[in-house]
Protein backbone atom coordinates (compact mmCIF):
# COMPACT_ATOMS: atom_id res chain seq x y z
CA UNK A 1 0.00 0.00 0.00
CA UNK A 2 1.35 3.44 -0.91
CA UNK A 3 2.03 5.69 2.15
CA UNK A 4 -0.44 8.34 1.02
CA UNK A 5 -3.26 5.79 0.82
CA UNK A 6 -2.27 4.34 4.22
CA UNK A 7 -2.40 7.81 5.78
CA UNK A 8 -5.74 8.47 4.14
CA UNK A 9 -7.06 5.26 5.68
CA UNK A 10 -5.88 6.35 9.12
CA UNK A 11 -7.59 9.70 8.71
CA UNK A 12 -10.84 8.04 7.69
CA UNK A 13 -10.70 5.75 10.76
CA UNK A 14 -9.92 8.70 13.04
CA UNK A 15 -12.84 10.69 11.64
CA UNK A 16 -15.16 7.73 12.15
CA UNK A 17 -14.06 7.35 15.76
CA UNK A 18 -14.43 11.07 16.48
CA UNK A 19 -17.92 11.01 14.98
CA UNK A 20 -18.89 8.42 17.59
CA UNK A 21 -19.08 10.93 20.42
CA UNK A 22 -19.77 9.67 23.92
CA UNK A 23 -23.48 9.92 24.67
CA UNK A 24 -25.34 10.97 27.81
CA UNK A 25 -29.00 11.06 28.76
CA UNK A 26 -30.32 13.48 31.38
CA UNK A 27 -33.65 12.62 33.02
CA UNK A 28 -35.58 15.22 35.00
CA UNK A 29 -37.85 13.51 37.55
CA UNK A 30 -40.83 14.59 39.66
CA UNK A 31 -42.59 16.64 36.99
CA UNK A 32 -46.29 17.43 36.85
CA UNK A 33 -47.23 18.83 40.24
CA UNK A 34 -45.84 22.36 40.02
CA UNK A 35 -46.32 24.28 36.79
CA UNK A 36 -43.36 26.66 36.64
CA UNK A 37 -40.56 24.21 37.58
CA UNK A 38 -42.04 21.57 35.27
CA UNK A 39 -42.33 24.07 32.42
CA UNK A 40 -38.72 25.16 32.95
CA UNK A 41 -37.65 21.52 32.65
CA UNK A 42 -39.63 21.15 29.42
CA UNK A 43 -37.93 24.27 28.06
CA UNK A 44 -34.38 23.06 28.72
CA UNK A 45 -32.30 22.97 25.54
CA UNK A 46 -31.76 19.68 23.75
CA UNK A 47 -33.34 16.23 24.04
CA UNK A 48 -33.62 16.04 27.82
CA UNK A 49 -35.84 13.11 28.91
CA UNK A 50 -38.75 14.16 31.14
CA UNK A 51 -40.30 11.89 33.81
CA UNK A 52 -43.81 12.89 34.88
CA UNK A 53 -45.61 11.62 37.96
CA UNK A 54 -49.00 10.07 37.13
CA UNK A 55 -52.33 11.83 37.75
CA UNK A 56 -50.70 15.20 38.36
CA UNK A 57 -52.33 18.50 37.34
CA UNK A 58 -49.83 19.68 34.72
CA UNK A 59 -48.50 16.40 33.34
CA UNK A 60 -50.79 16.06 30.31
CA UNK A 61 -50.40 19.56 28.89
CA UNK A 62 -46.67 19.80 29.55
CA UNK A 63 -45.93 16.32 28.22
CA UNK A 64 -47.64 17.29 24.96
CA UNK A 65 -45.58 20.47 24.83
CA UNK A 66 -42.41 18.50 25.52
CA UNK A 67 -43.16 16.12 22.68
CA UNK A 68 -43.51 19.07 20.28
CA UNK A 69 -40.07 20.22 21.41
CA UNK A 70 -38.54 16.84 20.61
CA UNK A 71 -38.24 15.49 24.13
CA UNK A 72 -38.97 11.96 25.31
CA UNK A 73 -41.64 11.34 27.96
CA UNK A 74 -41.39 8.84 30.81
CA UNK A 75 -43.80 7.70 33.50
CA UNK A 76 -42.18 8.39 36.87
CA UNK A 77 -43.83 5.46 38.61
CA UNK A 78 -44.30 5.79 42.39
CA UNK A 79 -43.14 2.74 44.32
CA UNK A 80 -43.09 2.00 48.03
CA UNK A 81 -39.94 3.07 49.85
CA UNK A 82 -38.27 1.83 53.02
CA UNK A 83 -39.06 5.12 54.77
CA UNK A 84 -42.79 5.83 55.15
CA UNK A 85 -42.96 8.54 52.46
CA UNK A 86 -46.33 9.36 50.92
CA UNK A 87 -46.53 7.90 47.42
CA UNK A 88 -49.23 10.11 45.96
CA UNK A 89 -51.71 8.76 43.41
CA UNK A 90 -50.83 5.74 41.32
CA UNK A 91 -48.30 4.16 43.66
CA UNK A 92 -47.33 0.49 43.74
CA UNK A 93 -46.95 -1.22 47.12
CA UNK A 94 -46.10 -4.63 48.54
CA UNK A 95 -49.66 -4.97 49.85
CA UNK A 96 -51.15 -5.06 46.35
CA UNK A 97 -52.52 -8.19 44.76
CA UNK A 98 -51.71 -9.10 41.19
CA UNK A 99 -54.80 -7.61 39.53
CA UNK A 100 -54.58 -4.33 41.46
CA UNK A 101 -50.87 -4.05 40.65
CA UNK A 102 -51.46 -4.45 36.91
CA UNK A 103 -54.49 -2.14 36.88
CA UNK A 104 -52.59 0.61 38.71
CA UNK A 105 -49.74 0.50 36.20
CA UNK A 106 -52.13 0.73 33.25
CA UNK A 107 -54.07 3.60 34.85
CA UNK A 108 -50.80 5.45 35.47
CA UNK A 109 -49.73 5.02 31.85
CA UNK A 110 -53.15 6.18 30.64
CA UNK A 111 -52.79 9.41 32.64
CA UNK A 112 -49.89 10.53 30.41
CA UNK A 113 -49.60 10.98 26.64
CA UNK A 114 -46.78 9.62 24.49
CA UNK A 115 -44.98 7.58 27.17
CA UNK A 116 -41.79 5.92 25.90
CA UNK A 117 -40.48 4.46 29.15
CA UNK A 118 -40.79 4.11 32.91
CA UNK A 119 -38.54 4.80 35.87
CA UNK A 120 -39.19 4.40 39.56
CA UNK A 121 -40.11 7.26 41.90
CA UNK A 122 -38.72 6.28 45.31
CA UNK A 123 -39.08 2.47 45.41
CA UNK A 124 -36.24 1.61 47.76
CA UNK A 125 -38.44 -1.12 49.26
CA UNK A 126 -40.39 -2.39 46.23
CA UNK A 127 -37.42 -2.61 43.88
CA UNK A 128 -35.72 -5.02 46.30
CA UNK A 129 -38.50 -7.59 45.86
CA UNK A 130 -38.05 -9.96 42.91
CA UNK A 131 -41.70 -11.01 42.92
CA UNK A 132 -43.02 -7.48 42.49
CA UNK A 133 -40.37 -6.62 39.92
CA UNK A 134 -41.29 -9.83 38.08
CA UNK A 135 -44.90 -8.61 37.96
CA UNK A 136 -43.85 -5.16 36.80
CA UNK A 137 -41.58 -6.35 34.02
CA UNK A 138 -44.11 -8.91 32.81
CA UNK A 139 -46.68 -6.11 32.55
CA UNK A 140 -44.25 -3.80 30.76
CA UNK A 141 -43.30 -6.56 28.34
CA UNK A 142 -46.97 -7.35 27.75
CA UNK A 143 -47.83 -3.73 26.98
CA UNK A 144 -44.87 -3.50 24.59
CA UNK A 145 -42.91 -0.57 23.24
CA UNK A 146 -41.67 0.64 26.62
CA UNK A 147 -38.23 0.71 28.22
CA UNK A 148 -37.34 0.81 31.92
CA UNK A 149 -34.73 2.83 33.80
CA UNK A 150 -33.78 1.71 37.31
CA UNK A 151 -33.32 4.92 39.31
CA UNK A 152 -31.30 2.85 41.80
CA UNK A 153 -32.72 4.35 44.95
CA UNK A 154 -31.23 1.35 46.76
CA UNK A 155 -28.08 -0.67 46.03
CA UNK A 156 -30.20 -3.78 46.63
CA UNK A 157 -32.51 -3.16 43.67
CA UNK A 158 -33.28 -6.15 41.47
CA UNK A 159 -35.32 -4.12 38.98
CA UNK A 160 -32.70 -4.03 36.24
CA UNK A 161 -32.00 -7.76 36.51
CA UNK A 162 -35.71 -8.55 36.29
CA UNK A 163 -36.14 -6.25 33.30
CA UNK A 164 -33.36 -8.01 31.43
CA UNK A 165 -34.70 -11.42 32.40
CA UNK A 166 -38.04 -10.49 30.84
CA UNK A 167 -36.46 -8.95 27.74
CA UNK A 168 -37.54 -5.39 28.60
CA UNK A 169 -35.11 -2.80 27.15
CA UNK A 170 -33.52 -1.30 30.26
CA UNK A 171 -30.67 0.56 31.86
CA UNK A 172 -29.91 2.25 35.18
CA UNK A 173 -28.81 5.70 36.21
CA UNK A 174 -25.14 6.42 36.82
CA UNK A 175 -25.38 9.78 38.55
CA UNK A 176 -27.82 11.77 40.66
CA UNK A 177 -27.11 15.39 39.71
CA UNK A 178 -28.64 17.02 42.76
CA UNK A 179 -28.52 14.66 45.72
CA UNK A 180 -27.57 17.86 47.54
CA UNK A 181 -30.41 20.19 46.46
CA UNK A 182 -29.77 23.78 45.43
CA UNK A 183 -25.97 23.44 45.44
CA UNK A 184 -24.74 24.63 42.04
CA UNK A 185 -21.17 23.52 42.66
CA UNK A 186 -22.34 20.00 43.48
CA UNK A 187 -24.46 19.82 40.31
CA UNK A 188 -21.47 20.96 38.23
CA UNK A 189 -19.25 18.36 39.92
CA UNK A 190 -21.79 15.65 39.13
CA UNK A 191 -21.97 16.77 35.50
CA UNK A 192 -18.19 16.45 35.27
CA UNK A 193 -18.47 12.92 36.68
CA UNK A 194 -21.19 12.15 34.13
CA UNK A 195 -18.90 13.27 31.32
CA UNK A 196 -16.04 11.19 32.75
CA UNK A 197 -18.21 8.05 32.84
CA UNK A 198 -19.47 8.66 29.29
CA UNK A 199 -15.94 9.09 27.95
CA UNK A 200 -14.86 5.91 29.72
CA UNK A 201 -17.86 3.72 28.89
CA UNK A 202 -19.34 5.41 25.83
CA UNK A 203 -22.68 6.15 27.55
CA UNK A 204 -23.97 7.47 30.87
CA UNK A 205 -27.32 8.37 32.44
CA UNK A 206 -28.00 11.13 34.96
CA UNK A 207 -31.13 11.93 36.95
CA UNK A 208 -31.95 15.39 38.24
CA UNK A 209 -34.95 17.22 39.65
CA UNK A 210 -36.70 20.49 38.84
CA UNK A 211 -34.89 22.46 41.52
CA UNK A 212 -34.17 26.05 40.45
CA UNK A 213 -30.41 25.60 40.84
CA UNK A 214 -30.35 22.34 38.87
CA UNK A 215 -32.33 23.90 36.02
CA UNK A 216 -30.09 27.00 36.02
CA UNK A 217 -26.92 24.90 35.77
CA UNK A 218 -28.35 22.64 33.07
CA UNK A 219 -29.60 25.55 30.97
CA UNK A 220 -26.01 26.79 30.77
CA UNK A 221 -24.20 23.43 30.66
CA UNK A 222 -26.24 21.52 28.07
CA UNK A 223 -25.30 23.76 25.10
CA UNK A 224 -21.61 23.27 26.00
CA UNK A 225 -21.68 19.45 26.04
CA UNK A 226 -20.82 19.21 22.35
CA UNK A 227 -17.65 21.23 23.01
CA UNK A 228 -16.69 18.46 25.46
CA UNK A 229 -17.20 15.82 22.76
CA UNK A 230 -20.45 14.69 24.40
CA UNK A 231 -23.79 14.15 22.67
CA UNK A 232 -27.02 14.57 24.66
CA UNK A 233 -29.56 11.95 23.56
CA UNK A 234 -32.88 10.47 24.74
CA UNK A 235 -32.70 7.52 27.12
CA UNK A 236 -33.92 5.14 24.42
CA UNK A 237 -30.78 5.83 22.39
CA UNK A 238 -28.56 5.02 25.38
CA UNK A 239 -30.35 1.69 25.84
CA UNK A 240 -29.99 0.89 22.14
CA UNK A 241 -26.27 1.76 22.19
CA UNK A 242 -25.66 -0.34 25.30
CA UNK A 243 -27.51 -3.30 23.79
CA UNK A 244 -25.04 -3.29 20.88
CA UNK A 245 -22.02 -3.37 23.19
CA UNK A 246 -20.47 -6.87 23.55
CA UNK A 247 -19.56 -6.11 27.16
CA UNK A 248 -23.11 -4.98 27.94
CA UNK A 249 -24.65 -8.01 26.23
CA UNK A 250 -22.42 -10.33 28.23
CA UNK A 251 -23.27 -8.55 31.47
CA UNK A 252 -26.99 -8.46 30.75
CA UNK A 253 -27.39 -12.09 29.68
CA UNK A 254 -29.93 -13.65 32.02
CA UNK A 255 -28.63 -16.28 34.37
CA UNK A 256 -30.01 -19.77 33.82
CA UNK A 257 -30.51 -19.97 37.57
CA UNK A 258 -34.16 -19.50 38.51
CA UNK A 259 -35.01 -16.29 40.31
CA UNK A 260 -36.56 -16.80 43.71
CA UNK A 261 -39.68 -14.63 43.88
CA UNK A 262 -41.21 -13.21 47.01
CA UNK A 263 -44.63 -13.46 45.32
CA UNK A 264 -46.00 -16.17 43.07
CA UNK A 265 -46.16 -15.32 39.40
CA UNK A 266 -49.50 -15.82 37.66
Amino acid sequence: MRPSIWLLGLLICACALSAQAAEVAIIIDDLGYEHLPSKRAVDLPGPVTLAFLPHTPYADVLAKRALREGKQIMLHLPMQSVAPHALGPGGLTLAMGRADFARTLRDDLASLPHVSGINNHMGSLLTQHPGDMDWLMKDIAGIGGLYFVDSRTTPNSVALDEARRMGVPATSRNIFLDAIPDDADFVRKQLRELIHIARRDGTAVAIGHPYPTTLDVLATAIPRLREEGIRLVPVSRIIAAQSRSPQWRAYSSPSPKAVKNSKPSP
